[in-house]
């Protein structure tokens, strides 16, 4: 049986709990939901890329990717996207950004499955994905 290898890019700041960005054992990556903070300043609070909707979907995404790479893993290997809204309103949009970040990165077709629930999320917080991989 092997280990399990928390994973905490140089972009994330520590969790403020006992939790990791991300975990791998084997040849399964979980990535846990992370959402739009910038990359991490020494000695700063974590702070939202902006306050659209657009910042913020952007940059979750970027950093579900940071903590893939950190782990050995890339798009091609996400079996299950889920990602958390804060508002219903918000889900038109959100697929429009999804489908052109993954466009950019690429990827014709959509990553992985995916699911989209409703939560509620610390103030300024729009959205929040969290991901699990299947490696080679």
């Amino acid at each position: 049986m092997s280990d399990k290898t928390a994973l905490t890019p140089s972009t994330h700041t520590t969790p403020p709990a006992a939790f990791s960005h991300g975990v791998r054992k084997g040849n399964i990556l979980q990535v846990a939901g992370q959402v739009g903070f910038l990359p991490a300043v020494e000695g700063q609070p974590p702070t939202p890329a902006g306050p659209t909707l657009r910042e913020q979907t952007r940059q979750t995404l970027e950093n579900v990717r940071a903590i893939l790479e950190e782990g050995g893993a890339g798009w091609d290997d996400v079996m299950m996207l889920r990602v958390y809204l804060t508002d219903t309103g918000h889900f038109a949009e959100m697929n429009e950004l999804y489908n052109a970040y993954f466009a950019e990165q690429g990827l014709r077709q959509p990553p992985a499955a995916r699911t989209t629930v409703y939560v509620g999320l610390p103030a300024g917080l729009l959205i929040e994905i969290d991901a699990l991989a299947v490696l080679d």
